[in-house]
């Protein structure tokens, strides 16, 4: 029982169940019902089936280990009695109106924890948008949409459902799908330092992205974020309008200061957005650790170079003079009028564009290889010397792509099957190489 039903039932009981299209308890269901085991709408004045489900009046009737909770907050204390009585392990309380709403609702979510704790539930929320682990089709949440959401490689905890929604939907979007996204809420006991180990032993998951608002657990979270192997990264918001922050999640006022300390000392990273959270988290998920802030990059449009390499050194990054055998190499390439240093430019596309990223590459000054190029029909992205390079180096090859979405996504889903991350903007592909550099500072 406990923490592990959430992350792997045998059954979901959906508490509050309803065949009324638009009803929390039947957007729960819609989703709920893609789960591989069995899955139990409860209602004692439901009739009939919904989605294929028979109604049942009770969680006793069920054998479910997972409850997902469609009730309003009066009624949840009762409903968590009930669970652990029937035996779940795991429930997911939606409702809100609880430590986030005044005394009355910090009285009811006290309720709620002596229960749990009684029963040994681990309880997710209240006043969450709940979970979905999609290579176990679990789909734990009331939002339209959750189930459609395809297997990906980076986790996302967030203390915002809303937060956790957007960053779901942005990487279904982008075509990467995600390994999991959970949404804490007011954390009654379910909090950063019970998920994120699950998540380190999870081997779907490559990287960990949170969102932070605050939490009373910071010691433990600073313990488990020193264990974690695989890398994490953060956005800490709150960090102004305290109450505003208090009446969301009931969270506490923490400065932004010790939560950067934490995840800075142990190879994690800040970002300042939603797109940096998800960026940095799958470029730490499929890129080697480098060994130095050394980057190379190339580009086959200087005006985006130019800003890449501004933004770059601003973080820190380092471009260092390359070998005298590069240079001999790219002399044998480069045309007059290209820019031949480091940053390296070849003025646009061009059939040698891939040999010239080879011996950007393979230079031993180099540690990160950062890419632009805008794609051309004619020649594509050059996947055959980018496939020898990550079958020979061990290097984080960041690429930027630009333009047609449909001609080149053959070309970007197979470098990201090589282990290279892709990029379709110019501080994106950036930001991502500062993040490699940030995790090793």
């Amino acid at each position: 029982m406990g923490i592990s039903d959430l992350f792997d039932p045998s059954g979901i009981a959906v508490i509050g169940a309803s065949a009324t299209p638009g009803k929390l308890g039947n957007d729960a269901m819609a989703n709920a019902k893609e789960f591989d085991g069995p899955v139990y709408p409860v209602n004692p004045k439901g009739e009939g089936e919904v989605y294929g489900y028979e109604f049942v009046d009770s969680v006793a009737d069920t054998d479910a280990d997972l409850a997902l909770c469609c009730v309003p907050a009066p009624a949840t204390p009762g409903v968590i009695e009930d669970c652990g009585e029937a035996g779940v392990g795991a429930a997911v309380v939606f409702a809100g109106g609880f430590a986030e709403a005044g005394e009355d609702g910090e009285e009811r979510q006290e309720e709620i924890r002596r229960t749990a704790e009684e029963y040994d539930i681990a309880v997710l929320g209240p006043n969450t948008a709940g979970h979905i682990i999609p290579h176990k089709s679990i789909f734990s949440s009331f939002v339209p949409g959750f189930d459609e959401i395809e297997t990906g490689e980076v986790a996302i905890v967030a203390q915002s459902g809303g937060i956790g929604v957007t960053s779901t939907f942005q990487l279904e979007r982008e075509g990467y799908g995600i390994s999991g996204m959970y949404g804490l809420g007011n954390r009654v006991n379910t909090d950063f330092d019970d998920v994120i180990p699950m998540l380190d032993d999870d081997p779907q998951t490559e990287a960990i992205g949170l969102h932070i608002e605050g939490t009373a657990e910071i010691d433990q979270f600073e313990a488990v974020v020193e264990d974690a192997d695989t890398p994490i990264v953060a956005l800490k918001s709150g960090n102004r309008m305290h109450e505003f922050v208090k009446s969301h999640t009931a969270a506490p006022n923490q400065d932004y200061e010790r939560y950067e300390e934490i995840l800075t000392n142990n190879g994690g990273v800040m970002a300042d957005s939603v797109t940096e959270l998800l960026d940095a988290s799958r470029v730490l998920g499929k890129s080697p650790v480098p060994d130095g802030p050394n980057v190379g990059l190339v580009t086959a449009q200087a005006g985006p170079g130019i800003m890449m390499a501004d933004y770059l050194a601003d973080r820190g990054a380092e471009f260092p003079e390359l070998t005298d055998e590069t240079h001999e190499r790219l002399d044998d390439l480069l045309l007059g009028f290209t820019y031949d240093e480091n940053p390296v430019d070849t003025g646009r596309p061009m059939p040698e564009f891939g040999q010239v990223i080879d011996a950007v590459a393979r230079d031993d000054n180099v540690d990160i290889v950062l890419v632009y190029e805008i794609f051309e029909h004619s020649l594509g992205y050059p996947i055959e010397e980018l496939e020898q390079l990550s079958e020979d180096l061990d290097k984080p090859i960041v690429f930027t792509v630009a333009g047609p979405y449909d001609a080149l996504e053959p070309d970007r889903e197979r470098m990201e099957e090589l282990g290279i991350s892709t990029f379709d903007a110019p501080e994106r592909g950036a930001y991502a190489t500062s993040a490699l550099i940030d995790s090793i500072r």
